[in-house]
């Protein structure tokens, strides 16, 4: 073989070489167009979210044309750094609060931490309106004679005599207060009167001694009956205190009770209905849950009923030691005052620890308090 065909033959080879090359890069050339032409194609929404379709798309000719040992699912892009010149890798962790991310499926998952209050509200509404519905309608059959109610006789005739027994001590207590009312009236005309005998006494010589005896008469009258005031006002705060605080306490807690008795009744109606009825496997759970919510009113109705019957009794004590000073207190009270006994008055006063209070001594002058 001659020189000449062998230069022929490496310039041959050359020159395929340069083709070949050349057609690898004008087929990287083309790829790398269509990605940036398949990129610039992504419409943008107007919070900067990509649409679904040109994310498909995207990650296909991405498919197509990345070498396969990327896995694109493990590639973050966001707008911020799209087109950048760096590449940046940003973390994305569960949410600490009550949102996490499902790595298996990416579903969002929201832990219930804590229970809605909402509906912890929806259901004492529903439980609220169930029962009153179930006592409404027990007071309407019993008003209707319908409906039977649980009656304890010795409980209930305690608590009439009570409420009878309350309403004639609160008339004491008013028909008290209207005589104090006029004895004031009175105390405070005598003591005008005895002012005005005294200044004729001094003025008319002639009958000095009589107006003198009169003032004297009037203004000892009225001491005696601020005395006796007094006492007819302790006598008032006292029964006051009994009806208005002692009674009245246990007035509600008989309230009490009979709504607890009104409750019992309803669902023991509602147990009795249900086993009058058909028992099936529908009906049995009914009836069983209906058994367990009789015993809980039950347990409450006794449990009033007892406290009731124990505040009662102390009560009657209470009422009887009360009323045994008070009744002493204002019998010597009026009998003193009436009969002229001055001494014995102030000694029954005495007697119950009752100070009166003289007129502008309410408060102390700022040399008493030195």
């Amino acid at each position: 073989m001659s020189e000449s065909s062998v230069e022929g033959d490496a310039v041959k080879v050359d020159a395929d070489e340069s083709r070949k090359h050349n057609d690898d890069a004008s087929k990287v050339e083309m790829a790398q167009e269509s990605v940036r032409s398949s990129a610039a194609e992504i419409p943008v929404t107007s919070n900067g979210e990509t649409d679904n379709f040109g994310e498909d798309h995207l990650s296909l000719d991405l498919n197509r044309h990345v070498p396969g040992g990327l896995n694109l699912s493990e590639t973050h892009i966001t707008s911020s750094n799209y087109g950048a010149t760096t590449e940046g890798i940003i973390e994305a962790e569960p949410y600490k609060g009550m949102v996490k991310l499902d790595s298996q499926s990416g579903a969002v998952v929201v832990a219930d931490e804590l229970k809605n209050p909402a509906i912890e509200k929806l259901e004492l509404v529903r439980k609220w309106s169930i029962n009153t519905y179930k006592c409404t309608r027990q007071i309407l059959s019993e008003k209707l004679g319908r409906g039977s109610r649980t009656v304890d006789l010795e409980l209930e005739a305690q608590i009439d005599i009570l409420r009878d027994n309350k309403r004639k001590y609160e008339h004491v207590v008013k028909l008290a207060q209207t005589l104090s009312n006029q004895l004031y009236q009175m105390v405070q005309t005598q003591r005008q009167l005895g002012d005005a005998f005294a200044d004729l006494s001094l003025k008319s010589l002639e009958l000095h001694e009589e107006f003198g005896y009169n003032a004297e008469t009037q203004k000892l009258l009225s001491k005696n009956g601020e005395t006796l005031l007094g006492a007819i006002n302790f006598f008032i705060a006292s029964v006051k205190t009994l009806v208005d605080k002692t009674i009245e306490d246990t007035m509600v807690n008989i309230k009490q009770y009979e709504a607890a008795r009104v409750e019992y009744d309803a669902y023991r109606t509602d147990l009795e209905e249900l086993n009058l009825g058909p028992r099936d496997a529908t009906t049995l759970p009914k009836i069983e849950q209906s058994q367990q919510i009789f015993q809980v009113h039950r347990e409450k109705y006794e449990k009033m009923r007892n406290d009731v019957s124990i505040k009662l009794k102390f009560l009657e004590e209470n009422k009887v030691k009360v009323l045994h000073n008070q009744l002493i207190l204002f019998h010597n009270a009026i009998a003193a005052y009436f009969a002229g006994n001055q001494q014995q008055l102030e000694q029954t006063l005495k007697q119950f620890h009752i100070k009166l209070k003289t007129p502008g001594a309410d408060a102390p002058s700022w040399l008493e308090e030195q």
